[in-house]
Parts: structure tokens; C-alpha cells; sequence
């Protein structure tokens, strides 16, 4: 059986630990921290916006390093997970491939391409596995969306428009620095980018307006070209400084014959949820049933698309690093069109 150690216990270390409670085929089997609470199982001090609130953890079964070098010497591990701050991505990583473990690390990849090319060529050079923690396509909506651009069910795709918004995260004080989060753009407009690229391939061209915090983008609206002219997509994503809201995202796709409708906003009184509907041509509406919402069952199933990788020896198509690359790559066309006032070639 794969055993793996999570490096970084903060909120997505959290949320991993939860998705492994759900795995049968992959087991949990060391964490990394330097925080000595949390080494011995306090994790109450975790903070985030979704899932249940971090408490008490049994850590009496797993390896417990205080030294993230430690961990990856350990030769029981296979796999390294990586929960680290963004910066971190890059050094800790490179440093597991050369250990010879594989990695999946959560997004983003790197803060820049070119650290993202550095890890996909260590990767291939180590024969190793790089996996990339993008959610999104595991959550039941997006998965419904994936799956009926593949089948054709409604029709050719001719697009559609992709919404990620949230406050002011005040619990990630380092959120706008390009050189340790990266902003709104790297750090949550990245899960669309690389879902847009996911589905429909990579744009050749991207123009976006928005606002600028410092060295980043803190809103904006893009609009994507692709070599199919006829496509119409775009995104919106960043920061809105209201705290009623603290997180929103969802989408309006078009297919030939039907319209696919999603949205969950989480507000500070209670949470609403718009369940994606299906808007037919011929004037119906369809309400698949998509299970009760729990985010952790979409974080198992990415942890399952790890497992499943891991067992054929290939790269994810869903997770793969070059995807993670690319996604990367938009976020920074991105900016630059906001910067520059003007379109961006993508290429």
C-alpha cells in the first residue's frame, strides 16, 4: 500500500488528513510541522473557509517530523504531500523528487512557469510522479460539467462563463505578496484557469480588466480566445472587500442544447446554494442529484485520482503538472493584460 506524509499542517493539511480518513487504498503514515502543538495533535488553531472546524487529531499512529529533510528520508514513505505555503512549493518539492518519493502537491504548482517547468523536467528526470492538487474537477457540479463536454450529451460546447470570488481573506496575512501567495490570481482564480484549460484546452489569447493591489490583481474580469473562434468563455475572480461574503463560485456554461446553471455562495449567515440545473432546449429544467455537498468527498475522490496514477504508473490527466503549468501560465497572461491595458497572446 502507498504510504505518504503530508508536509504542512494548515488548512489544506487538514482537509488532506480528512480526505485520507475516507481512503482504504493509500495510508496516512507521517505529517510534517514545525508548530508543537500541532505535532502532538492540538490542531484547533487551524483556520479556513470551508469543512468542518480542525480539533483534536490521533497522531500516536503516524511519524511525526519537525524537519521537513527527516520526512523525506524516511524509506517508508512513497508519496509526499505537500500543504506548504506557496513559496515552499517549489524548494520542497524538488527536494522530494531527488529523495526519490513522488509528489503531489497542492495548488498552486509554483508562483511562476518557469518554476513549474523546473518541476515537471525534475520529475521526468527523477521517473517520478508529479500530481497537482486542483479540487475542482471532483466536485459533483464540475465533475457533471466535465463529463458532458466528453459525452456530447447536449450538443457541441459553445461556452461559457466561470465566477470565483471571496473577501478579504484577513487569516492569510501574506495573500498579496507575489513572492509567498501570489493573490487572487494564483492562489483562487487558478482553480477556473485550469479548469478552463482542462476542458477546452489552452487559449491563444486572453484580455482581462481588473483592479490591482500592489504587484497583483486583486478582481478582474478575462475574456478567453481559443483556435475554435466560435467559443465564448470567460471568468471572473479576485476580491470584493465585503465580509458578508466570504467565498462564492459557479458557472453558466452553453452547449447546443442546454445550458448547465451552477452557484454556491458562502455568506456570513448561512450558506445558499443555487444546485445546478440543466436548462434544455426544448424548455425543460433537469435537477440532477449530486449528493449532499460535502467538499471532503471531493477531496477523497482527488486523492483516489492520486492513487489510481500512482497504480499506472502515469501522470493524472486531470492532475498532471504540465496542467498545473499551464494554469500558471494564464494567471500570469492575465495580469499582464491588466497591466498592459490590451489583449495578451497566450503562447
Amino acid at each position: 500500500m502507498t504510504k505518504v506524509g503530508i508536509a504542512g499542517v494548515g488548512f489544506m493539511g487538514w482537509i488532506h488528513y480528512l480526505a485520507y480518513q475516507q481512503r482504504d487504498d493509500i495510508q496516512l503514515a507521517a505529517i510534517c510541522t514545525r508548530n508543537e502543538q500541532k505535532l502532538a495533535g492540538d490542531w484547533s488553531s487551524i483556520k479556513g473557509n470551508f469543512g468542518p472546524q480542525a480539533d483534536q487529531v490521533d497522531v500516536s499512529s503516524l511519524a511525526c517530523y519537525s524537519n521537513v529533510s527527516d520526512m523525506l528520508a524516511d524509506p517508508e514513505l512513497d508519496l509526499i504531500d505537500i500543504c506548504l505555503p506557496p513559496d515552499m512549493h517549489l524548494p520542497v518539492a524538488l527536494e522530494a523528487l531527488e529523495a526519490g518519493k513522488h509528489v503531489f502537491c497542492e495548488k498552486p504548482l509554483a508562483l511562476e512557469p518557469e518554476h513549474c517547468d523546473q518541476l515537471v523536467t525534475a520529475a521526468a528526470a527523477a521517473d517520478r510522479l508529479l500530481l497537482v492538487g486542483h479540487v475542482l474537477p471532483f466536485l459533483p457540479e464540475y465533475m457533471f460539467l466535465r463529463e458532458a463536454i466528453a459525452d456530447g450529451r447536449y450538443g457541441a460546447l459553445l461556452g461559457g462563463h466561470f465566477d470565483r470570488v471571496i473577501s478579504d481573506p484577513e487569516w492569510l496575512p501574506d495573500f498579496y505578496d507575489p513572492q509567498r501567495v501570489g493573490g487572487p490570481l494564483i492562489d483562487l482564480h487558478v482553480h477556473d484557469a485550469h479548469l478552463i484549460r482542462l476542458l477546452l484546452g489552452m487559449p491563444t489569447e486572453v484580455v482581462s480588466r481588473g483592479r490591482m493591489r500592489g504587484e497583483v490583481v486583486e478582481y478582474c474580469q478575462s475574456l478567453f480566445t481559443f483556435a475554435d473562434e466560435s467559443l465564448v468563455v470567460s471568468s471572473t475572480s479576485g476580491v470584493i472587500q465585503q465580509q458578508g461574503r466570504g467565498f462564492m463560485h459557479g458557472y453558466e456554461v452553453h452547449f447546443e442544447q442546454a445550458t448547465l446553471q451552477f452557484r454556491f455562495s458562502a455568506l456570513a449567515d448561512e450558506p445558499e446554494l443555487s444546485p445546478l440545473k440543466v436548462l434544455t432546449s426544448d424548455g425543460q429544467v433537469e435537477r440532477p442529484e449530486l449528493g449532499d455537498g460535502d467538499m471532503i468527498v471531493a477531496f477523497a475522490a482527488e486523492i483516489a485520482e492520486v492513487t489510481a496514477s500512482l497504480a499506472a504508473g502515469q501522470p493524472s490527466q486531470l492532475i498532471s503538472g504540465e496542467l498545473a503549468r499551464d494554469a500558471i501560465i494564464l494567471c500570469q497572461r492575465q495580469t499582464e493584460s491588466v497591466l498592459q491595458g490590451a489583449p495578451v497572446s497566450v503562447s
